[in-house]
């Protein structure tokens, strides 16, 4: 579609000119890899995924009609009532692959409360027949619920609008409907209505598919596929794209991914990248507006929603992260410009990250319970406050960059002493805890199990300065004491049930779990630690037991790091 002016857009194309043969057949190898990636699900799953929607949709009427009778409404009121599924993320966009989530918003009518939609649809959840790893997590910025049925991973939203009752024929596309929400309703409904308007927005749906579908599956290998962690989320991509496709209109996929990376590398942030031009609506809610508000000034790299109310889908994004994603535009210029001219392949572009392999020294944050559900709880939130920590980084001196890694790895671990619970919370983990298995602790008193989740952030730190002397100390201990008060302030945080740690560690001592097997270089033989540096151990680091006293500040020398001159200070923190 194209709209009065005559284009797609804030400004016209850069050119309508239809793709080129060359492209076109590039465009052919392009979606030749995309499917050697297995990118695309199976005609079977596709169908269980249809399947799975149609006992969700049925599963919210049920849930809307239990709590109409729990209100006093008649038995007609109640089947009138309604309620309705909308999808939104990759599977709305047609650009999802095999094991993706669904992104799910569950419509409901003003008498269904959000406590309705954690108490009673999740219990309705938990119910459904194949239904696995349930857990709402109601304090999120936008509350949800997560769970898998028949093997297929959903996230469920709640909106509740000012209607009696929800239609079977309703459309969100009204912005009227936006009327009389709270922010989180609103929040939710925003998915969905931004992922319509995208669509709405391209000038040829199956063209933009498919330049999608290469960029997120470039960013995933990358690891800058993630807003948690300060990158781009599967949102701001979508209209990265979507403006490329704009400035493109007759473009092929494979013309379209060329100038992708071209043009966002030269970006002259922060210039905003939008697909229409900002538009005022009929609440009292903050649209995105540089100009008014000094925290939208801040943005570094907006990336605006298209539907009303507009919010800059990229706000946290931080110094260290707009670096990377810079340098990686540069690097996929640089690959795709050899695809064009035939001297490189698409498979090229896909290369996994080399995170693991980049850095000289690491920080690992680990979050530790004793259960499997509250664990996924505090390392949601613990993974949450991680930019927190990223942006507090930045400010150290020596200090040029902090990487973060875009997720955390999990572990479940069988201890049979306090001592091993320990050093497992402190990421020390022996081989005879890392084989052991849950039938070995069976009926032994004292056995316990840790589940911990561990992040990671890369340091680049600054070369010593040509004829210094004298030791360097690189000091950490400030932004990793703020991080680990900023999660203990959860309002759920538990001392006695949660462990949270942050430490520093050489690459060398980085665990063979975070490499692909083969991945990992023979490690060198290392100078053995000289004792009484901090071996990394502490009192009282059990996710099972108070914190007594706080471990002194560490601070880990030549020896260990193997830069000479350089030592950090970084307190070990526990709870």
């Amino acid at each position: 579609m194209t709209t009065e002016k005559g284009f797609l857009g804030v400004t016209p194309p850069i050119s309508t000119a239809e793709s080129t043969e060359r492209e076109k057949e590039v465009t052919a190898t392009l979606m030749e890899e995309l499917r050697r990636q297995n990118t695309f699900e199976s005609v079977e799953e596709a169908r269980l995924r249809e399947t799975v929607l149609g006992r969700v949709a049925a599963a919210v009427k049920k849930f809307v009609y239990e709590v109409s009778l729990s209100r006093g409404l008649s038995e007609a009121a109640a089947n009138a009532a309604g309620g309705k599924i909308f999808t939104f993320g990759s599977y709305r966009l047609g650009v999802h692959g095999p094991g993706s989530d669904i992104d799910t918003l569950c419509v409901v009518p003003k008498h269904v409360s959000r406590e309705d939609f954690f108490e009673t649809f999740e219990k309705i959840l938990r119910e459904l027949e194949d239904a696995t790893e349930v857990s709402g997590v109601p304090e999120a910025y936008v509350p949800i619920i997560k769970t898998k049925i028949s093997g297929i991973p959903l996230d469920f939203l709640m909106a509740r609008l000012a209607l009696s009752s929800i239609p079977d024929d309703l459309s969100l596309k009204d912005d009227n409907l936006l009327r009389n929400l709270d922010e989180r309703c609103v929040r939710s409904l925003g998915g969905s209505r931004v992922n319509d308007e995208i669509l709405r927005l391209v000038p040829h749906v199956e063209v933009y598919r498919d330049s999608l579908r290469c960029i997120k599956l470039w960013a995933q290998r990358r690891a800058i596929y993630s807003n948690v962690n300060g990158f781009l989320g599967g949102v701001a991509w979508a209209i990265l794209v979507a403006r490329i496709c704009q400035l493109y209109p007759n473009a092929t996929a494979g013309a379209i991914v060329s100038r992708f990376f071209i043009i966002m590398y030269q970006w002259s942030w922060p210039q905003p990248v939008l697909l229409k031009q900002i538009e005022e609506g009929p609440l009292q809610v903050r649209v995105w507006n540089p100009k008014l508000y000094p925290a939208d000034r801040s943005h570094r790299m907006p990336i605006i929603t298209p539907a009303y109310p507009a919010m800059c889908s990229t706000h946290n994004v931080t110094a260290s992260t707009q670096m990377i994603v810079t340098e990686e535009f540069k690097k996929g210029a640089d690959i795709v410009d050899k695809v064009i001219v035939g001297t490189a392949s698409w498979s090229e572009l896909f290369q996994k990250h080399d995170f693991f392999h980049k850095y000289r020294y690491y920080l690992q944050v680990i979050a530790s319970t004793a259960t499997a559900d509250l664990q996924i709880k505090w390392a949601g939130t613990v993974e949450s406050r991680i930019r927190q920590l990223v942006m507090k980084l930045e400010y150290v001196d020596s200090l040029i960059l902090a990487h973060p890694f875009i997720k955390g790895f999990d572990q479940v671990l069988h201890c049979i002493t306090e001592e091993e619970v320990r050093q497992v919370a402190q990421g020390q983990i022996s081989d005879v805890v890392a084989k052991r298995t849950q039938a070995d602790i069976e009926g032994l008193e004292g056995a316990s199990t840790v589940h911990s989740t561990t992040f990671y952030i890369g340091l680049l730190i600054e070369p010593k300065p040509f004829g210094a002397v004298g030791p360097r100390r690189l000091d950490i201990s400030y932004p990793t004491t703020e991080f680990t008060k900023l999660v203990k302030m959860w309002e759920k945080y538990d001392e006695d049930t949660m462990g949270i740690v942050v430490r520093n560690i050489k690459s060398s001592a980085l665990p063979d779990y975070v490499f692909d097997e083969g991945e990992r270089q023979p490690k060198q033989v290392l100078k053995r630690p000289k004792t009484g540096k901090g071996s990394g151990k502490s009192s009282n680091t059990s996710p099972d037991m108070p914190n007594k006293k706080r471990r002194r500040s560490e601070t880990t020398q030549d020896s260990e790091n193997g830069i000479p001159g350089l030592s950090f200070s970084n307190a070990t923190l526990h709870r």
